[in-house]
């Protein structure tokens, strides 16, 4: 079942998945490359050099969502109504999962900063807009947005973005830097970096809200502890977060589906020759809106 959660959460399906046996996991991250140094003479003596290593961890949090239907609904439907509600809950639970990753949105405490943010922090942020028309527009600023991951040591594998930049860059078809050699620019395509568009109706409107976030997602960890766990209920009391009845199953002839997933997340940043200063270093990159 995790296959279909891939298909429909970008996190997972762009990240680098790890199986988790326990609740966290601790693995390292290089934060400090060796020194090689020139031997003086005939005899002169080698000096030693180390690595060293930051630990980061993986905390596992649960997502849970449930669905309650009548009997009657059921028995009087002449399909299997539970067989396509299925899919909506995994749409739902992929849904939480990257919006907790990409923009922290009811992310659990113990997450990492999201990747909108933390990306930001580092200053691999440019803003949509920012070049005029005449110097390619929002084709340049996403070419800007590129060379801060260059400036960092990585290479964009990939990106999510707002659904309203498909239309944005198709408008770009005709900008005099679209037709240069070698720069392709689809909406599907940034410079030979495949984008999808997750979220929908997720990313905000305010300026300088997230509009797309580029990166290595090799560094984008993601730990999965189990799988997607269905359970039937059929006695169950389903209340609020305030503890009122919402419904009594066995009393009101109802039966409800559980899903629950539990997951986590954590981003490698490991140290390179362009960028040793890990504050100013990230593997994503955040075009902003204007």
């Amino acid at each position: 079942m995790l296959t279909n959660l891939s298909a429909t959460s970008a996190a997972l399906s762009l990240g680098t998945r790890i199986n988790i046996p326990t609740g966290t996991l601790r693995f390292p991250v290089l934060s400090a490359l060796p020194v090689a140094y020139w031997v003086a003479g005939d005899t002169g003596i080698k000096q030693t050099s180390s690595v060293s290593w930051d630990k980061k961890y993986i905390d596992i949090e649960e997502l849970a969502v449930i669905v309650p239907l009548p009997d009657s609904v059921y028995e009087d439907s002449g399909f299997d109504v539970w067989a396509s509600i299925q899919p909506l809950l995994e749409g739902a639970i992929a849904r939480a999962f990257d919006e907790a990753v990409f923009l922290g949105i009811n992310a659990p405490g113990s997450f990492p900063v999201n990747l909108a943010a933390a990306a930001t922090a580092a200053g691999n942020v440019v803003q949509a807009g920012t070049a005029a028309e005449e110097d390619g527009g929002l084709a340049a600023d996403i070419s800007d947005l590129m060379t801060t991951l260059d400036d960092d040591g990585y290479m964009a594998d990939g990106g999510v973005a707002k659904t309203s930049l498909r239309g944005a860059v198709r408008r770009m078809s005709a900008t005099p830097l679209l037709n240069r050699p070698g720069a392709v620019l689809t909406p599907d395509d940034w410079y030979g970096v495949p984008i999808t568009y997750p979220m929908r109706g997720l990313w905000g409107t305010a300026a300088a809200a997230p509009e797309a976030i580029i990166g290595d997602f090799t560094n984008l960890v993601v730990g999965v502890r189990r799988d997607f766990t269905y359970k039937m209920l059929t006695e169950s009391v389903i209340t609020d977060n305030t503890g009122a009845i919402i419904y009594n199953l066995a009393q009101q002839d109802m039966t409800a589906m559980r899903l629950t997933f539990r997951a986590g997340y954590q981003v490698s940043n490991p140290i390179n020759y362009d960028q040793p200063n890990a504050a100013a270093r990230y593997p994503f990159a955040v075009l902003s809106h204007a």
